[in-house]
């Protein structure tokens, strides 16, 4: 695997990208999306929905952290080969204040609240509802890391407010939720704070209603940012990083700054039962750090199979700050690893690089949720692009059954988001990649779709949209049907 290098030289110009995450976007109500090349398939039915920051900067105040922007959603809605976009912010009770204010009020991840320290003292974080969405058979839920979900209107993306799913008691609910391929189940977690954490488990119905809850005490305060349903487990990876709790809870750091790399304390694995949310077992294994996790599923000989992209360390996370100010200069690599667990005991079974690529955000279709699986797809690097600081210029497929990596270059100075797959409802096995490009020269946001096993012959579509979309986080897939 690929280590962090020295190199920490400042570009002479900022990348293209930067363009892109810095915009403050602009909200557009339904918009017909102008067909630039190809055309959209008949059979693509359904809406895209896509989750990120649309703004870092308020009354000339910059926010710390690329993930401390206020969310904004996209909706691209494609039906009898036509598309439709919409893009609105999330009017969370934060956004509204800072709003009304023109300033910046609140602190976040990569950020203290503005003034004095005495002003600051038992100030919550704003809740930016940037990281996720999940779709739900009558709204449309923006998730954060550390509060609760805001629900939307699927078509208007109107804000209806904070969500509480019948049961969540004001509990954070994570912004990695997986829902079974065949159930529809719903299965996420959320981590509360105190002198040490607890993570909170959910198991809720299909319509979001939370059906069981489990509290779970944990060592410290770390990192909890995703985890893999595995057939009848749910799988957490608690990598070693902790915060230091007591210049967190005064603000006299943020959360960013708060948390410390400590490999001595290697990764944790935690393994749960799916129904009850009890624990089976617990191991620990080497020290590495991992935002997110890919899928996970029971093979025929009992194991729990599971990929992830690794990194060295939490460097990461300081490259990540980096973007939000449009020039990075911290060089850290994240590869595809699959791993092999022992679910009664949580030993390491095996553990491997398949893909040593630079890459992230991993996703499989939708069926596949905590099934066996063949393809997992992905964003990854052009070649030198990390040495030069650059994001994410090309989707891949993985095939885990042949070891082959397919790859979409998007271009020079383009870049890719999170693919999504939309299945095709005739043929359930095939479908559509689905990501966003942000083109650089052109200063211009585009939807690509791909045909999903035949990635290698370039996009079959792309579609204009009409303003630019700030390269963001991750998305979901609501078929018609």
């Amino acid at each position: 695997m690929r280590s962090v290098s020295p190199s920490l030289h400042s570009p002479t110009s900022s990348p293209a990208w930067a363009a892109a995450v810095l915009h403050t976007a602009q909200e557009f109500l339904p918009t017909p999306l102008p067909v630039l090349e190809g055309r959209v398939p008949g059979g693509l039915q359904g809406t895209l929905y896509r989750n990120g920051p649309g703004r870092l900067e308020r009354g000339g105040q910059r926010m710390g952290h690329w993930f401390d922007g206020d969310g904004a959603i996209l909706a691209v809605r494609f039906a009898k080969g036509a598309a439709t976009a919409t893009y609105r912010y999330v009017q969370t009770a934060g956004y509204r204040a800072e709003e009304a204010a023109g300033r910046l009020l609140f602190g976040n991840y990569g950020m203290t609240p503005p003034g004095p320290l005495w002003t600051r003292f038992g100030k919550l974080p704003k809740n930016v509802a940037n990281t996720s969405v999940l779709a739900l058979g009558d709204r449309l839920l923006a998730l954060w890391e550390a509060g609760l979900p805001h629900a939307l209107d699927l078509e208007t993306l109107e804000t209806l407010g904070a969500e509480n799913l019948h049961g969540l008691d004001g509990l954070p609910f994570s912004a990695h939720p997986k829902r079974d391929g065949c159930t529809g189940e719903i299965f996420n977690f959320g981590v509360s704070f105190g002198r040490s954490a607890v993570l909170n488990l959910y198991r809720c119905a299909a319509d979001g209603t939370v059906r069981r809850r489990a509290a779970i005490p944990l060592e410290g305060i770390p990192l909890v940012h995703d985890f893999v349903l595995a057939g009848r487990y749910l799988v957490f990876l608690v990598n070693p990083v902790r915060i230091r709790a007591l210049p967190l809870l005064l603000n006299l750091q943020s959360a960013s700054d708060a948390f410390a790399w400590k490999p001595e304390l290697g990764t944790q694995i935690w393994i749960f039962d799916r129904e009850r949310l009890s624990l089976i077992s617990r191991g620990e294994a080497e020290p590495w750090f991992q935002w997110h996790l890919g899928n996970g599923a029971e093979t025929a000989a009992g194991e729990i199979l599971l990929n992830l992209v690794r990194y060295p360390d939490f460097s990461t996370n300081q490259f990540l700050k980096e973007v939000a100010t449009g020039c990075t200069t911290t060089r850290t690599t994240g590869t595809l690893w699959e791993l092999r667990l022992d679910p009664q005991s949580a030993k390491v079974l095996g553990m491997s690089a398949v893909v040593e690529r630079g890459c992230e955000f991993p996703t499989v279709a939708p069926k596949d949720v905590g099934q066996p699986w063949q393809h997992t797809y992905l964003t990854v690097h052009l070649p030198k692009a990390e040495e030069q600081g650059e994001l994410f210029g090309a989707i891949a497929r993985y095939d885990h059954t042949t070891d082959t990596l397919t790859v979409a270059a998007a271009g020079p100075r383009r870049y890719v988001v999170e693919p999504i797959f939309a299945p095709d409802p005739e043929h359930p096995t095939q479908g559509w990649l689905l990501t966003v490009v942000y083109d650089g020269d052109r200063h211009q946001s585009e939807v690509w779709i791909y045909t999903g096993d035949r990635l290698e012959a370039g996009p079959i579509c792309r579609l204009g949209l009409p303003s630019i979309i700030p390269i963001g986080f991750h998305g979901t897939w609501r078929s018609a049907a």
